[in-house]
C-alpha cells in the first residue's frame, strides 16, 4: 500500500493563489524545501533513449560543418524556434499559467507546435508544470531541484513518480484543460499526431525540397534539433533553480540566470516563479524584446489573435522585491538609498580605495 502524503504547497500558479498585497504567500516557503531519502525506480526505456540521442546529436553535430547544405540547417533552427514557441508562448504560458487569451487559429498553430516539440501532450505538460509552481522544490515537485542538479536536469524523467509528486498532481485544478477542445483534441491523438511532427515531417521535407541526404535531414532537423530542444527546457529547471540570483524572492531556489537566457532565452526564473502569471519573461524590455516567446506573442496580439496578456505592474514588483528579495534588484548606482551599507559589505567590493592609499 503506498504511503500517505500530504503535500504543502510552497508556491503558486495563478493570481487567485496569492495572499498577501504584493502578490506572494504569508509563509517563508524556504522551510518546506525537502528531498527525502528515496530508492527511485529506474524506467530503463528513457535511460537508453536519451542516451542514443545525446550520442547521435553528436553525430548530427558533426553533419552540420561537413555535409549538410546550408538549407537543412536553417530548417533545423526554423523547427526548433518552432518548437521552442509551442511549448513556451502554449503549453507553458496560455495553458499553464493562463498568461494571456488566444483565438481559435492560434491555439491551433501552438497545440502543432508543442506537439512537434515532444515534450508530452499539453495537458499532461500544464499538470506536471503546475504541480512543480505549486510544490516547487519539495518532495511533490516532478523535478525538485534539492535532489541535484541532474536530477532537475533530466534524472527526474528516468525514474517513476514518486507518490508525493502523483498526490501532488491530483491536487491540481485542471477543469479548464478538461474544457479546451484544442488541448483535449491533442490528448486524444497524440500518439498519432506527434511521431508525424516530430520526426517524420523534419525528416522528409529537406530530402523532398531541397535535395538533402536522408541521413542529414535525420540527424540534424530531426534528432539533433530534438535533443538541443529537450535540454534547453531542462537547463532552466536545473542551472536556473541553482546558479544566480533573487532579486524577487530569496525563499524560492529559481534565479535570475544570464547565462541561461543567453542559451535558451529563458532565465529570469526568480521573476517568473515570483509572478508566474506575468506573460514576459522579465521586467526588463530590453530581455523581452530579445525573447522570441515573448516577441511572438506581442504580434500575435497585435494582429488579434493573443489577448487579455497579463503582467504585474512595476510597483508591485518593486515592493516585493523590497519585502523578500535578495538585494541584487536592479538599482541606479552605488549611492541609491536602497543599496544600504549591509547589502555593500554582502554584494560589493572596492579596490584601489583612496583610504588604502593613505594609511599605505
Amino acid at each position: 500500500m503506498p504511503p500517505q502524503v500530504d503535500p504543502v504547497p510552497s508556491g503558486v500558479v495563478f493570481e487567485s493563489d496569492t495572499q498577501t498585497s504584493d502578490l506572494g504567500l504569508a509563509k517563508d516557503v524556504s522551510v518546506l524545501k525537502n528531498a527525502s531519502p528515496r530508492k527511485h525506480e529506474y524506467v530503463w526505456f528513457n535511460i537508453f533513449w536519451f542516451l542514443y540521442l545525446h550520442i547521435a546529436s553528436l553525430y548530427g553535430l558533426y553533419l552540420v560543418f561537413t555535409s549538410a547544405k546550408w538549407q537543412t540547417n536553417v530548417f533545423a533552427f526554423a523547427v526548433h524556434l518552432m518548437c521552442a514557441i509551442g511549448i513556451g508562448a502554449g503549453s507553458h504560458r496560455l495553458w499553464t499559467h493562463r498568461c494571456f487569451k488566444a483565438r481559435t487559429p492560434l491555439r491551433i498553430v501552438l497545440m502543432l507546435w508543442q506537439t512537434m516539440g515532444f515534450q508530452d501532450c499539453i495537458f499532461e505538460w500544464a499538470r506536471d508544470h503546475r504541480t512543480h509552481h505549486k510544490y516547487a522544490d519539495t518532495d511533490a515537485d516532478p523535478h525538485n531541484a534539492e535532489r541535484g542538479l541532474f536530477f532537475s536536469h533530466m534524472g527526474w524523467l528516468c525514474c517513476k513518480k514518486s507518490p508525493e509528486v502523483i498526490e501532488g498532481g491530483k491536487r491540481i485544478d485542471l477543469t479548464d484543460l478538461y474544457a479546451d477542445p484544442v488541448v483535449m483534441f491533442q490528448k486524444k491523438h497524440y500518439m498519432k499526431m506527434m511521431p508525424l511532427l516530430c520526426f517524420v515531417l523534419p525528416t522528409v521535407i529537406p530530402v523532398y525540397f531541397w535535395g538533402e541526404t536522408w541521413t542529414n535531414a535525420f540527424f540534424i532537423p530531426t534528432i539533433l534539433r530534438y535533443t538541443c530542444g529537450i535540454n534547453v527546457v531542462w537547463s532552466v529547471n536545473s542551472f536556473a533553480h541553482t546558479f544566480g540570483y533573487r532579486p524577487y524572492d530569496k525563499s524560492l531556489n529559481p534565479r535570475e540566470n544570464i547565462g541561461v537566457w543567453m542559451i535558451c532565452v529563458e532565465g529570469f526564473h526568480n521573476y517568473h516563479h515570483t509572478f508566474p502569471w506575468d506573460y514576459r519573461a522579465t521586467e526588463l524590455p530590453l530581455y523581452n524584446m530579445l525573447t522570441p516567446t515573448i516577441v511572438f506573442i506581442d504580434l500575435m496580439a497585435k494582429i488579434g489573435q493573443a489577448y487579455d496578456l497579463k503582467y504585474v505592474s512595476p510597483e508591485i514588483i518593486k515592493q516585493r522585491a523590497h519585502r523578500t528579495g535578495d538585494g541584487t534588484h536592479h538599482l541606479w548606482g552605488w549611492d541609491d538609498p536602497e543599496f544600504t551599507e549591509k547589502l555593500k559589505e554582502k554584494y560589493a567590493a572596492v579596490s584601489h580605495s583612496e583610504e588604502n592609499r593613505k594609511t599605505a
